[in-house]
């Protein structure tokens, strides 16, 4: 019997953890951060609801820490087995799951001396896991190019496919066999948009069974990419006028790097004042560098600037920021300014402290570019709560918050739509599994896989088995 058991990103967006069973294996898809009320994530965290002694191996769709960050806490609970993922991603999540453990030790030291001066209503938190545990993970991890394919388990090979979603992202597609018989199945991880910059197209695998999707966006449409820049450059130019700095909020992987790209452009083009911009995150810094050793994952027009020493990453003006101190000027600062900054979700990082300084003044705007799941400081700024708490703290909200849907690397509700279709063109597709995603986005991604003639579509509940054979 081959199986899935979603312990992780089921009917939620956050924690991405699938597991594969056969009666002769386990593989487990993806090892993420749960993200979300601070007490609640760390619980779900640190219980990973799976026997690492019972895996074979572990799949690494790409490098964010919803998908990559509880790595560390497996090995250092006994998992000693192979990581599979692309050199890309290999590459970028080395400097990610080091930066997640100090991030969590300086968030926790921070906490700590709050409580010391007497601030109440905060609870102390421990780290998740230590540098050291990061960097003893990296010893697991290996490089598997796309389009090889690879056994990775008894009766289980692998194969990446590019899922143009961030650097190295990869649809996984594994041949699983048992007793009862085999079965092609795909995982998209997280699934790109076509015609975005920088990254190529999403691939469509061929022979699929069951294609195990995203829905994160399973009940909108994402504007287009110009429609985004041209807010963007409005945000930014109303924002400028009011003497205002505009805080973005972004993951260092992939959105930063795009962020800066689009401003390049806007800057190119004479659409936005010129003001210093800020990459606030030294994770961002590394990651960025990471970007420039591998242009074979870049669409033709992007490595084509790369080779042309027109870097899309870099434009006067533009500055990337890793010593602390500089990084408390900014803030100090009172000329506009835009700063992009780590975290995306605003659970932890710099962007806390750069919110900290301008929530509470309507001159400036919080722009969010990503998702943002429930319970996280993010979704509350989308919302627009009247107070938020950062740090534990409550502050109220008068900066300006916009929100742009049009940076999503993810595809939108008619581009999972479009793959689905692409994918049963190409194979025998019997099934599709509706993972990484809340249930309204679920339930509406359903009926439109119905509306085209995709039958048995079923969004797993977390821990529940879906028998595949």
């Amino acid at each position: 019997m081959i199986e899935l058991i979603s312990l992780g990103g089921a009917q939620t967006v956050t924690g991405s953890k699938h597991l594969i069973r056969t009666s002769r294996t386990a593989v487990l898809l993806d090892c993420g951060l749960f993200q979300g009320r601070r007490r609640e994530a760390l619980d779900r965290n640190r219980h990973l609801s799976v026997d690492p002694a019972a895996i074979a191996a572990v799949v690494l769709s790409h490098a964010h820490i919803d998908h990559s960050g509880a790595l560390p806490l497996l090995c250092r609970q006994g998992y000693a087995g192979p990581i599979y993922a692309t050199p890309a991603t290999r590459d970028l999540v080395a400097p990610m799951l080091v930066d997640t453990a100090l991030i969590q030790e300086a968030d926790a030291r921070h906490i700590a001396r709050l409580i010391a001066r007497g601030e109440r209503g905060i609870e102390p938190v421990d780290p998740l896991y230590t540098e050291t545990d990061a960097v003893a993970t990296m010893q697991h991890i290996i490089g598997l190019p796309y389009r090889q394919r690879h056994e990775i388990a008894p009766g289980v090979s692998l194969q990446f496919l590019d899922a143009g979603h961030v650097l190295g992202s990869a649809v996984v597609v594994l041949d699983v066999e048992d007793q009862t018989g085999s079965k092609r199945i795909a995982f998209t991880g997280d699934l790109g948009r076509p015609h975005l910059p920088i990254l190529r197209d999403p691939e469509v695998p061929d022979g699929v069974d069951c294609l195990i999707s995203e829905s994160t966006y399973g009940d909108r449409s994402h504007p287009a990419m110009e429609q985004t820049g041209a807010e963007l450059a409005e945000i930014i130019t109303r924002t400028v006028a009011r003497g205002g700095k505009v805080i973005i909020p972004s993951f260092a992987l992939e959105r930063s790097q795009e962020v800066v790209y689009e401003l390049k452009r806007l800057r190119q083009a004479g659409r936005v004042p010129r003001v210093p911009v800020y990459v606030d995150s030294p994770l961002a810094v590394k990651l960025t560098d990471v970007f420039r050793l591998h242009p074979e994952c870049y669409d033709e027009e992007a490595r084509r600037q790369l080779m042309g020493h027109d870097s899309p990453f870099d434009f006067p003006g533009l500055r990337y920021v890793s010593d602390p101190e500089e990084s408390k000027a900014i803030d100090s600062d009172p000329q506009p300014a835009i700063v992009i900054s780590a975290n995306g979700m605003c659970e932890g990082g710099r962007v806390l402290h750069h919110l900290r300084a301008v929530i509470e003044d309507s001159k400036h705007t919080v722009v969010i570019v990503g998702f943002q799941a429930q319970h996280t400081l993010g979704r509350r700024l989308v919302e627009r709560r009247a107070e938020v708490r950062i740090f534990g703290l409550p502050y109220h909200r008068r900066a300006e918050v916009a929100v742009l849907n049009g940076f999503s690397a993810h595809a939108d509700q008619a581009g999972l739509v479009a793959f689905a279709q692409a994918v049963r063109a190409r194979g025998p597709l019997q099934s599709v599994l509706l993972v990484h995603g809340e249930p309204p986005a679920q339930q509406a991604l359903e009926r439109a896989l119905e509306a085209v003639g995709l039958r048995n579509v079923t969004a797993p509940a977390p821990g529940q088995a879906i028998v595949l054979s």
